[in-house]
């Protein structure tokens, strides 16, 4: 990517495109017999090759913490109870972004009482590391005057949203579009980032479930139900309504500066998938994480990314990854105040399947 003068050229040259959108669309990885793994550009499971090694082993709750969907025919089962397809009609690409009315704008614009905005990018991490074995290349052009950006954003380090063309199941994309119809070497023929342009504005709220257990963060492999949830809700005395962004903070960066990366794609604290029945009923119309949002492991057997995929292909929910939450969590702890203005405004690359974004809450 390049900014500044150097944008032009490098757009022409077609790198920008080849490394936002037209990487992610060839990585197809192998499905299941009984579910399809979702087709994402998200890092593997194990560290790339070259990659420093996990720094310690898997952390998981184990099967004891298992629940519906359990395996992959459950998962499957669950999949078509929940989706959205056909809900806002059958040529419908915004999914959730339905959600988010001129109601439910002006009255996200009404919590911004003081005046304060925190930044939710993390700095673009440009060390190889277990986490991040595509870092952020900065280089400077002739002159010292303009500068060229590189970065392959999907992962599990760099602050990114994913358009609803990411992630597929069984060939399909969210409103039930094929594969060969959207995902092309050209880019998303539909779905793409590029109905982002106008942005979001609603009302975001934090969920942050360490200072709800009174941790600094949570274990990697730590998973979060409904029920923490609406314990969170209790506890910061705010409840979830349709429109609403949830951003969920499970400390990762701050378990990050402690005791150094791990492969957070092995191993991270997360939503279960079983919490997609729940969004739906709230209407939740974004959600996001300072990971990717799901716990791995997944607790469903045989599916990588549950959430992800219930997320995106069923319920038309685009994703924040890689938030970084902790001056936000800061800054509600200290105002008591867990909801607040969100602004989000991806560059509508067309075609793209998602773009780097510093979100932005306002208080």
């Amino acid at each position: 990517m390049a900014v500044g003068h150097c944008a032009a050229g490098l757009l022409a040259a077609g790198m920008f495109a080849g490394m936002l959108a037209i990487a992610p669309l060839t990585a197809a990885p192998a499905q299941p017999a009984a579910a399809a793994q979702p087709a994402t550009a998200s890092q593997p499971a194990t560290a790339a090759p070259g990659a420093p090694p996990a720094a310690e082993p898997v952390l998981t709750p184990g099967a004891a913490a298992a629940r519906y969907p359990k395996n992959a025919a459950e998962f499957d089962e669950y999949f078509h109870k929940v989706k959205n397809w056909g809900r806002w009609g059958a040529a419908d690409e915004l999914g959730a972004l339905n959600l988010i009315t001129e109601a439910k704008r002006k009255q996200a614009a009404s919590l911004v009482k003081v005046g304060q905005a925190v930044g939710l990018a993390h700095t673009p991490v440009t060390e190889t590391t277990s986490d991040n074995p595509s870092p952020f290349e900065h280089t400077m052009n002739r002159g010292f005057t303009t500068d060229t950006y590189r970065v392959s954003y999907h992962g599990y380090a760099h602050s990114h949203m994913d358009a609803l063309c990411h992630i597929l199941y069984k060939d399909q994309t969210y409103n039930g579009y094929a594969r060969a119809d959207v995902n092309t070497e050209k880019g998303c023929t539909k779905l793409g980032i590029q109905n982002m342009r106008n942005g979001y504005v609603t009302r975001g709220i934090l969920i942050d479930i360490p200072r709800l257990k009174g941790l600094p963060y949570l274990e990697p492999g730590t998973p979060v139900f409904v029920e923490d949830i609406e314990a969170w809700e209790k506890k910061a005395g705010i409840k979830v309504s349709a429109g609403d962004a949830l951003l969920l903070r499970t400390g990762r960066w701050a378990r990050r500066a402690k005791t150094g990366p791990w492969a957070v794609g092995r191993n991270e604290a997360g939503f279960h998938a079983s919490v997609a029945q729940w969004l739906k009923d709230r209407g939740v119309a974004l959600i996001g994480s300072d990971v990717a949002l799901d716990v791995t492991p997944s607790l469903v057997q045989d599916v990588n990314l549950p959430l992800h995929t219930l997320a995106i292909t069923a319920l038309g929910l685009n994703i924040l990854d890689n938030q970084d939450l902790e001056a936000l969590g800061d800054v509600a702890a200290k105002q008591n105040r867990w909801e607040f203005l969100l602004t989000v405004a991806p560059v509508p690359v067309s075609g793209g399947t998602g773009f780097p974004v510093n979100a932005l809450a306002t208080f």
